[in-house]
């Protein structure tokens, strides 16, 4: 089927795009590599539809589907709306996403080239041509071209190859694309969300989660964004929650179940007071974690489907808890959840385990930690548990509101960093207290450099102060100047430990003060009820192993790579892009296991939401290389091609560029 047959069937409403879609998720690199591939006739794969009747049919967009059967578009949305949108110069009325991803976008008839605007590169030249003004015009534009390259005296004698590219460019439209259709009466939307997860096993699978989202959306059109609207919200509070998780809390909320399946046959009235409820009890949820622990940034949030356990508890509570009592234990219910990852494995069992656990609100917390403890046995942190290392490991967090909750003072001002005093986590940073450059001369590997008990928080300020000074150095200042403020922070005060040689007995120490710490917190919690933490049975439940040390590929080596990254982060910030974020820790959502670290990262984009996930990688192994590739992050190992693609790709070639 020809590409303009297919728009025109859009815009005639026999052709559309069925609720259980996402929305748009293309950036500009691919939408110029599709039409890169279609002018050049190279083939972009074919379509798949759902041939059913118009009737009842759930689609996307408030245009009327035209009587009869209707195709509705399982594989290829994201070509086609590219196409719809770059042809007729708008967004198809199912459209949902950034508009600019498809906007602006030109073509060089001398290098035969397609490019998004840049006003220094493009304003003025006649051999740059508007992609979506030529498609709409046609012939006439073809015809508006000649004459403007007709005055041009570099044209000369190639005016009749360059109309001939110019006529290459609107052949575009006249593209056969094969479209294979899925019909008949017993393909209901289960089955054909199932045949379109097999045919999509390259892509994005459809989740439970998107099929119980289109069956509310078939009754509520605006659920979905309602929802966005939502996660928008948390978004902007610095938590980045999917769909799926939101629906999650909903469904919890609603039906006091975690299989989706339970909401399919809801009222519209019960999901919109449902999605209102589990908002509310979100919110609850979110400033009962940050205002007790300081867990108030997305990187720090472990324990994150704990919030629908969470979220019902108070919802059945009607929204408020009875006291400061029934909050902490609340609260230690979650952290112990945080810290064991109670759901990194089968989420859905568990969570229905914990919600049964709920459904009675008399001694509900009781019964929650009685699963815990039949789950995981001792509910003791051992200083073991701190040997974990990098910024995925799930102590990390710990670490991190010990620092908010306790006393814990910056080595610099002397300042408590209290949750009351800082604000976001991003006004902390992340301290290595052996400076990383010295433990690597010292033959150190990765893991002990980055050890959970290797790392402390600062002021920014006090940080740049300390540098890369050695502890044996600068310990002894702070001690002399700011006494208690080490012990603040669970510091051995033998000086001896301060050497860079006895680094492993320093961290042995400092796990065992922090997980002496660890439990004061949690013993505090329970407010004298902590024989809950204690095991069930000594004979049936055996010590948890100490976590070892693994090796998770990536991350800076070496000082002299990571003042070449700052140093890259300066050159970008001179041309107006973004700064990269430094060892981006690339982890598994629901465990937190962490899966590589990228030395420098911009996982939105250069161009945020217009060109795709990129990341500097220097001197890494395969390993690291293909993760970052498996997650969909274009990767330069190399600092002059980084340059290249910044400069040709998203800039124009003065390093000037106009992307309105």
């Amino acid at each position: 089927m020809r590409v303009s047959t297919i728009l025109d069937h859009i815009d005639s409403g026999d052709m559309a795009l069925p609720k259980f879609q996402r929305g748009y998720v293309w950036n500009r690199d691919q939408v110029r590599g599709l039409m890169d591939s279609m002018y050049r006739g190279h083939p972009v794969g074919s379509l798949l539809v759902w041939v059913t009747q118009a009737e009842g049919a759930d689609h996307r967009g408030s245009n009327e589907l035209a009587p009869g059967v209707v195709r509705l578009l399982l594989d290829g949305q994201q070509r086609i709306t590219s196409l719809y949108g770059i042809i007729r110069g708008k967004p198809p009325e199912f459209f949902d996403g950034n508009a600019r991803a498809f906007s602006d976008l030109y073509f060089n008839i001398e290098s035969e080239e397609f490019r998004f605007y840049q006003a220094q590169r493009m304003k003025g030249d006649p051999f740059w041509i508007e992609v979506s003004a030529l498609l709409r015009q046609g012939n006439a534009g073809i015809g508006q071209h000649i004459r403007r390259l007709s005055q041009a005296q570099e044209v000369g004698e190639r005016l009749g190859e360059y109309i001939g590219r110019l006529n290459k460019v609107l052949g575009v439209r006249d593209t056969d694309l094969h479209v294979e259709e899925v019909t008949g009466a017993d393909k209901t939307v289960d089955v054909v969300v199932d045949i379109f997860n097999r045919v999509n096993s390259g892509g994005t699978k459809l989740s439970q989660g998107d099929l119980a989202l289109a069956k509310i959306c078939g009754s509520w059109p605006e659920g979905r964004e309602r929802m966005q609207e939502s996660l928008a919200k948390w978004r902007q509070s610095g938590y980045h929650f999917s769909l799926d998780w939101l629906l999650r809390v909903l469904n919890g909320i609603v039906t006091g179940e975690a299989r989706f399946i339970h909401l399919h046959d809801r009222s519209t009235v019960e999901i919109k007071d449902g999605l209102a409820r589990a908002e509310r009890a979100i919110d609850a949820s979110l400033n009962l974690i940050s205002g007790r622990f300081g867990l108030d940034h997305d990187r720090v949030l472990f324990g994150r489907y704990a919030l629908p356990v969470m979220a019902r508890y108070i919802d059945r509570r009607g929204g408020h808890l009875s006291g400061a009592k029934e909050r902490d234990r609340l609260l230690y219910w979650y952290f112990q959840s945080g810290m064991w990852g109670r759901f990194s494995g089968s989420t859905e069992s568990t969570l229905n385990v914990d919600f049964e656990a709920t459904e009675e609100l008399d001694g509900a917390i009781d019964r929650l930690l009685e699963q815990l403890r039949l789950w995981h046995g001792s509910l003791q942190v051992e200083p073991a548990h701190f040997r974990g290392w990098s910024l995925g490991a799930r102590f990390y967090p710990v670490l991190y509101a010990l620092t908010r909750v306790g006393e814990a003072q910056d080595w610099g001002t002397g300042l408590p960093l209290k949750r009351s005093l800082l604000g976001k986590m991003n006004s902390l940073e992340v301290h290595h207290i052996f400076p990383k450059s010295l433990l690597y001369e010292h033959g150190y590997k990765r893991p002990e450099v980055n050890a959970i008990a290797n790392f402390c928080y600062l002021t920014k300020d006090t940080n740049l102060r300390i540098s890369a000074r050695p502890p044996s150095e600068y310990f002894a200042e702070i001690e002399q100047r700011l006494p208690g403020s080490l012990e603040s922070q669970w510091i051995p005060l033998d000086r001896e430990l301060w050497q860079t040689e006895n680094y492993p007995q320093f961290l042995e120490v400092r796990q065992r003060l922090l997980a002496e710490a660890a439990n004061a917190l949690l013993d505090e919690l329970l407010q004298g009820t902590a024989d809950i933490a204690a095991p069930l049975a000594a004979e049936i439940l055996s010590e948890e192993p100490p976590e070892a040390l693994k090796d998770v590929p990536g991350g800076i080596g070496a000082d002299e790579e990571e003042k070449l990254l700052q140093e890259i982060n300066e050159w970008l910030q001179e041309r107006g892009l973004p700064q990269g974020e430094v060892e981006l820790e690339l982890s598994d959502l629901d465990s937190g296991t962490p899966l590589a670290i990228l030395d420098l990262a911009w996982p939105n984009g250069l161009q945020e939401g217009l060109s795709q996930p990129v990341a500097l990688l220097l001197d890494e192994p395969q390993e690291t290389l293909q993760i970052a590739n498996d997650c969909g992050f274009r990767h330069f190992t190399e600092v002059a091609m980084f340059k290249r693609y910044a400069e040709t790709e998203i800039l124009s070639l003065a390093a000037a560029s106009d992307l309105d």
